[in-house]
């Protein structure tokens, strides 16, 4: 993204984004209709930097002003009628938090230890796609926000950076998310190259189908006038043949990303191949988190795909106690989807997670401006989890409990 681009970037698409808050939702007619309070906000100064901003969700008015139509499209999509995107981050609001005093929160430690590996905080930056959509620097740049603040970073298999750069630039090994295919000598390729670089863990994403329904991507697509053959080679989208991770293996029989046929046989076959640790990536019952411990993964993520392969209309959140009472602690686990307040990621560290992820808010961070967006996303979340936790009384992460968190009754 060029610097002029970046000065360009206005108030204007904050507006938008704090019209769709639902505070100020019901009183606004568009993105220019303010209530009288906020008539000032018209005439502030266009954002130049990334600590200019806010919080996480006027990033994402910025990331769409900044990015062409067809790639935010991309980013913003969800399945059928988008119903379960919106869910996940609506969940979070159907629990409150119980506010405990006389507690001493002179210091908060929102240091987590995890597979032995300490971070400072227990926000990660889960894998997402191929980042060159979303800024020139792509999975370099979102590397080095995670070196500079200390944070767990999950890289895409079908990303636009090969992992060995994104290793480089990340100053240690990161976290390898799997596409399989449906051809095991690729998936063997894949694995065996992301250990030899270094990556700790593998971690499978089982939520994929060959195919999904994404009604917002193709009419953001409709409506882009470039011409796609300048940024995909031979007007291809096939995230496997144009991925990194994949170049110089034989792909002739690879025919999906994601094979349908994912069996405990599967998980088997694969936790005797990958020698470090083997988490799954999609897991929403606790039926399911109970099998794929039982059959030796390490670490168990609750998501749906940010709602971008189903519209099972469940959100990550409210899956979440349910895997944690089947997990019974004997692996992590991990969420992702919807988070975009530090207050989100305190609730889900209540309902049973270990670590909670940020998918879309790091792109949209990393669209609007680059490796600072990212680090502006990370600060504003990790600033909001202290603020939250000084309020419940809870001076560490072993304090949160299931206790701080009830069903809302108001609606």
């Amino acid at each position: 993204m060029q610097a002029s681009r970046l000065r360009r970037l206005s108030r204007r698409a904050v507006l938008g984004g704090l019209v769709a808050l639902p505070a100020l939702a019901a009183r606004s007619a568009g993105s220019d209709a303010l209530p009288p309070s906020l008539a000032f906000l018209r005439a502030a100064a266009p954002l130049t930097a990334a600590n200019q901003v806010l919080n996480v969700m006027e990033f994402e008015a910025l990331a769409r002003e900044a990015l062409p139509p067809a790639h935010f499209g991309y980013l913003a999509t969800g399945a059928d009628d988008d119903r379960t995107v919106a869910r996940n981050h609506d969940a979070f609001s159907h629990y409150e938090i119980r506010a405990h005093r006389f507690v001493d929160v002179s210091r908060i430690d929102t240091t987590l230890r995890l597979y032995g590996t300490p971070w400072t905080t227990p926000i990660y930056l889960s894998a997402v796609s191929g980042q060159r959509a979303f800024h020139p620097d792509a999975e370099l740049a979102t590397a080095r926000a995670s070196r500079s603040r200390a944070t767990l970073m999950m890289l895409s298999s079908v990303g636009s950076t090969a992992l060995e750069p994104v290793t480089e630039a990340r100053g240690a090994p990161v976290w390898q998310q799997l596409y399989p295919t449906d051809d095991w000598a690729v998936t063997e390729a894949v694995v065996h190259r992301a250990e030899r670089a270094g990556s700790p863990a593998i971690v499978l994403t089982i939520d994929s189908m060959p195919s999904r329904n994404n009604e917002t991507l193709r009419r953001a697509m409709a409506v882009d006038s470039r011409h796609c053959p300048d940024c995909h080679l031979n007007n291809s989208h096939d995230i496997v043949r144009k991925g990194p991770m994949y170049a110089g293996l034989d792909l002739t029989k690879v025919t999906t990303h994601a094979p349908p046929d994912i069996t405990p046989a599967y998980l088997d076959r694969l936790r005797a191949l990958v020698g470090g640790k083997l988490l799954v990536k999609g897991v929403v019952t606790g039926e399911d988190a109970a099998l794929a411990v039982a059959h030796g993964v390490d670490g168990v993520i609750v998501s749906n795909h940010g709602g971008r392969n189903e519209e099972t209309l469940r959100a990550s959140l409210d899956c979440l106690p349910e895997v944690a009472a089947a997990v019974a602690g004997r692996v992590p686990v991990l969420l992702d989807g919807g988070v975009r307040r530090g207050t989100d990621v305190f609730k889900a560290l209540a309902l049973g997670a270990t670590a909670v992820g940020i998918g879309r808010p790091q792109a949209w961070g990393l669209a609007a401006f680059g490796q600072s967006g990212v680090e502006a996303v990370l600060d504003i979340l990790n600033r909001e989890l202290q603020q939250i936790m000084r309020q419940a009384g809870t001076p560490s992460l072993a304090r949160i409990t299931r206790e701080h968190v009830i069903a809302s009754t108001w609606r």
